[in-house]
């Protein structure tokens, strides 16, 4: 395979060399979008009479062929070249002749790769927005369900005070919803043309960067030609936006691990989504969850890669920056591929309203509403809080709770107390009386669903 640097040096390469160097393992994946590149390229330079309308014709053709043969597999993409821009313009040359080696006119492999990487981070993107709604959708048609499912709220990973499922779910909606306006903001950042910034210094020829740029679907082309190549901050955006889901999803993953445990038996997953053991019959197993958290690691370390990749790098380009490609393409499938499993395991899994209650029951959790219930009667809030330890500890000796400790008892720790404490402490009455913007009432949760329903409606005009 020819190279297109030949000229300048005297001899071959080593092998060993050659395939160190090599990159179309993996920047294959980039035919799509560099043959898209090439066509726009080509358009403009027949545009700007620097080459004649014919030749860019036989080159656009010649493009076309070659995606509709790679995309049916009738050519195979041959793994001796040195990367996807190699081959694409060899086999070009080879279909359509000299107007193949025209193309390549006002532009370097420098800005065509940086091309190439945005438009692919642009459509991955677009992928990933649509996976965090889809699962968006799954947890707020769940939240629906469970207006009323009272479950304890935790800190610390203790008992706290009573909320809701949906409650609970809708908080994941609300961080997923930032995810959105993360990928949005790496979107636009992304949406900058490099091609026509040379190798790093423009070119001579009389060349349409706003052309290129707008047929290409960019909102402008990158203001330097030396920052347009060297660029990959559109990269780490991704990544990073990429890292913050997959700690979203690790959290959410984490909470399904426990929950479907014994020890807590909050919710079921299908079977669709769990696996059993080799060797103890009586297991069920939440590998699927388990995957998403673990995956988490690896695409946080794609973002610290590629910072330490580009971490005192000099203007311009530097072949270092071929290492940007294999960080954005395993984070961009990894988190694809754990929103697709998600959405369905969400909307897949049963909940125990039962054990849900019991748990918040048992764990005093209108421990709080009681102090206050003393305070709202007259008593300092300090004292009443302290009051309402002292019961805490009583029922918690005596195994009792809140709602079974008699009156006269209650009536032991103050004389404020009357039969009313029953309806204070009461877990479903706890939580509806949270009507705080943004807690957990029914009321509240709904409207909460409603707000995110209104940002998925809107997203998708």
């Amino acid at each position: 395979m020819s190279k297109l640097w030949e000229g300048r040096l005297s001899g071959e390469p080593s092998k060993l060399a050659e395939d160190f160097n090599a990159s179309v393992s993996f920047d294959k994946r980039l035919y799509k979008q560099d043959i898209s590149g090439s066509a726009s390229h080509a358009l403009m330079l027949s545009k700007q009479g620097i080459i004649s309308e014919s030749e860019a014709d036989d080159i656009i053709g010649g493009l076309s062929g070659i995606l509709d043969d790679l995309d049916s597999g009738r050519l195979e993409i041959d793994m001796g070249s040195e990367d996807i821009h190699t081959f694409i313009e060899v086999e070009l040359t080879k279909r359509v002749g000299d107007a193949g080696k025209k193309l390549h006119t006002a532009r370097s492999r420098n800005d065509q790769a940086a091309l190439d990487l945005r438009l692919y981070v642009r459509d991955e993107t677009g992928e990933i927005l649509k996976g965090i709604k889809a699962l968006m959708r799954a947890l707020l048609k769940k939240a629906g369900e469970h207006l009323n499912t009272v479950m304890p709220g935790y800190t610390h990973l203790r008992r706290a005070q009573p909320v809701t499922f949906a409650h609970h779910l809708t908080a994941y909606a609300a961080m997923l919803r930032r995810d959105c306006d993360r990928f949005e903001d790496t979107l636009r950042r992304t949406n900058v043309s490099p091609l026509g910034s040379g190798a790093l210094a423009g070119t001579t020829y009389d060349i349409d960067r706003f052309f290129t740029s707008s047929s290409l679907g960019f909102s402008r082309p990158c203001d330097n030609s030396m920052d347009g190549v060297s660029d990959r901050d559109f990269c780490l955006d991704f990544l990073y936006s990429s890292a913050v889901l997959a700690s979203h999803l690790s959290r959410f993953a984490e909470e399904l691990i426990y929950w479907s445990g014994l020890e807590f038996g909050f919710i079921t997953i299908s079977d669709d989504f769990s696996t059993g053991s080799s060797i103890m019959p009586q297991k069920k197993n939440p590998d699927i969850p388990e995957l998403i958290r673990g995956k988490t690691g690896r695409v946080y370390g794609n973002l610290m890669g590629l910072l330490t990749v580009v971490k005192g790098l000099p203007l311009a380009y530097n072949k270092d920056l071929q290492e940007d490609k294999e960080f954005v393409f395993d984070s961009a499938d990894t988190v694809k591929n754990c929103l697709l499993v998600m959405a369905p395991l969400v909307e897949s899994m049963s909940v125990n309203k039962e054990k849900m209650k019991k748990a918040g029951e048992e764990g005093f959790l209108g421990a709080t509403d009681c102090a206050d219930y003393l305070a709202k009667k007259g008593m300092p809030f300090r004292d009443a809080y302290k009051t309402a330890g002292r019961i805490v500890a009583f029922c918690d000796r005596s195994n009792q709770t809140l709602d079974s400790l008699p009156l006269e008892k209650y009536r032991e720790f103050s004389a404020l107390f009357g039969e009313d404490i029953y309806d204070a402490v009461s877990l479903e009455n706890c939580v509806s009386r949270r009507v705080s913007y943004g807690g957990p009432s029914p009321g509240g949760v709904a409207e909460q669903i409603k707000i995110f329903s209104s940002f998925l409606e809107k997203s998708e005009n």
